[in-house]
């Protein structure tokens, strides 16, 4: 077992434009592999990241300013991590090495979007059918908010997230100047990841499910769980502090894992904002949950705990997913040892934005959460029980708001996060499984349950919890095109847990692509 908290967290490097591009900043990124230091007592570990390194530079825009990102390949021909090339997108057919960037809450339009079956290869090599090229315009029309870009090649996504293609993007909102909310420096990213690692201190993923499945191997398994947690690329690491207020951009980038982070000395996290910004006003939260690609904005007062070390940590409710190697304990520490180096001036106030609520809907969507054996026996997780390869079933109309009701029949939860869109959550509500499996019946056990008091923002992703109904509103837009919905836990998302949607723009006639 590795040491914990001998490792300072890491300040994750910030990129700047490189010229000016139809009156826009442009970047450029590279992916890259490198060998980087994830703690002390490892020997450097083989990492693919943008830009070479891991995690990616972390991009600060503003609201309302276009940019523009050249995203570039020039990682290897071969993986290093196992390809069960039975999945769909990741046969023989198709490189080894595809990748393909999606801005992960942006409000983008489609050709821009990181459609996943619109790869590219080292040396630009342009294969996947859909929207082909590698120049990505943000318009960044949208709240502040912390949102985050990884890799989404259809297949092999697990792989490339896992192998270390994610970073930070960061939309920064000029109304937020008078809220007197910590600023930089004191406005921090946290990308928290798990990883486990051979002796070698390479990265180890498993080529094989436990059983293993005949006849088929490297075989994608059901989730992965690490069994050590990284935060912006260390493992377990520590941060001093000093005794004043701090903003810390929360992400969980892990591929399957869901967290329950409360702090040791039993203060209260602040959350003022979820995935896609403020919220309307701050929430004590003792204990935050989050599931993969789950954000939450909060603030930790550290004022009165000078020379304390605070830990936080991931304390899930049982019971855990089987397997779990690592079901609770410490995820970073915090060490309030530093002196001010100036009077904390920062305030929380009261009323932090304004959301106005979803309140009429043209559609209503009923939409399974089911599963099914592949022809392996593999238990494969599907949305409304539909595989990728089947023709789009979800067209929405621009501009036109709908009712998705998410009825979980399987016996996990699912972090559902739908491309473009912002959300709100309107209800959960549990049912019957037994009267389910029985004779395919939904009836309800309890009454509709608002979302928790820290969910009652904007969203784009949503936990849809196992035998429960849970009910999230929005509206299509402000692009038309091609989009998808799909978990976010990676292994479900790769093997067939993802469904395109298409919306059709006013007086569009295009064929949707089957």
């Amino acid at each position: 077992m590795l040491e914990k908290f001998v490792d300072e967290l890491p300040i994750i490097d910030e990129i700047l434009p490189i010229r000016s591009y139809h009156q826009a900043p442009f970047y450029e990124v590279t992916m890259r592999e490198t060998y980087q230091k994830l703690h002390r007592d490892l020997p450097p570990t083989k990492v693919w990241g943008y830009n070479g390194q891991y995690p990616g530079p972390t991009f600060h825009v503003q609201r309302n300013q276009t940019v523009h990102v050249l995203w570039k390949n020039e990682l290897p021909k071969k993986h290093f991590l196992p390809i069960d090339t039975t999945v769909h997108g990741a046969g023989n057919d198709v490189p080894e090495v595809r990748t393909v960037v999606h801005l992960h809450g942006g409000i983008t339009p489609d050709t821009s979007d990181g459609y996943p079956e619109a790869w590219f290869t080292n040396g630009f090599q342009e294969v996947g059918p859909y929207f082909t090229h590698q120049l990505y315009t943000y318009p960044n029309r949208q709240q502040g908010t912390t949102l985050w870009y990884h890799d989404h090649a259809v297949g092999i996504t697990r792989l490339n997230i896992y192998a270390g293609l994610a970073g930070m993007y960061i939309i920064h909102d000029p109304a937020e100047t008078y809220l007197n909310l910590p600023k930089a420096p004191y406005d921090l990213p946290l990308l928290i990841q798990d990883r486990s690692f051979n002796p070698d201190g390479s990265l180890y993923y498993p080529s094989q499910p436990n059983p293993p499945v005949p006849n088929v191997n490297p075989s994608v398994v059901p989730e992965f769980l690490g069994d050590t947690v990284l935060v912006n690329g260390k493992v377990w690491p520590f941060m001093n502090v000093e005794p004043r207020r701090y903003r810390f951009r929360i992400l969980n980038g892990s591929n399957a894992r869901i967290y329950r982070l409360s702090l040791s000395n039993g203060l209260s996290f602040i959350q003022i904002g979820t995935d896609q910004g403020l919220l309307e006003q701050p929430i004590l939260v003792p204990e935050l949950l989050l599931a993969p690609a789950e954000r939450a904005d909060v603030i930790i007062d550290f004022s009165n705990g000078f020379q304390q070390s605070i830990v936080m940590e991931n304390n899930p409710e049982p019971p855990f997913p089987p397997g779990d190697p690592n079901p609770e304990g410490p995820v970073m520490e915090f060490r309030v040892n530093k002196p001010l180096t100036c009077p904390d001036t920062s305030s929380i106030p009261a009323h932090l934005a304004a959301i106005p609520k979803l309140l009429t809907y043209q559609k209503n969507r009923n939409l399974l959460l089911n599963m099914r054996p592949d022809p392996y026996g593999r238990e494969i997780h599907l949305l409304d029980n539909r595989v990728w390869a089947d023709s789009v079933s979800e067209i929405p109309s621009l501009g036109n708001t709908e009712i998705w009701t998410l009825i979980n029949i399987s016996n996990a939860t699912h972090p559902i996060h739908l491309h473009l869109v912002q959300f709100q959550i309107v209800d959960r509500q549990p049912f019957d499984a037994d009267i389910y499996k029985k004779d395919g019946r939904i009836v309800p056990t309890g009454p509709r349950t608002l979302p928790d008091l820290n969910e009652r923002g904007w969203k784009d992703t949503v936990r849809a919890n196992p035998h429960e109904i849970t009910r999230i509103i929005m509206t299509f837009g402000p692009y038309p095109g091609l989009f998808v919905w799909h978990c976010h836990i990676l292994e479900h998302e790769d093997y067939e847990m993802m469904r395109p949607y298409y919306i059709v723009g006013h007086g569009d006639r295009y064929i949707v692509p089957l």
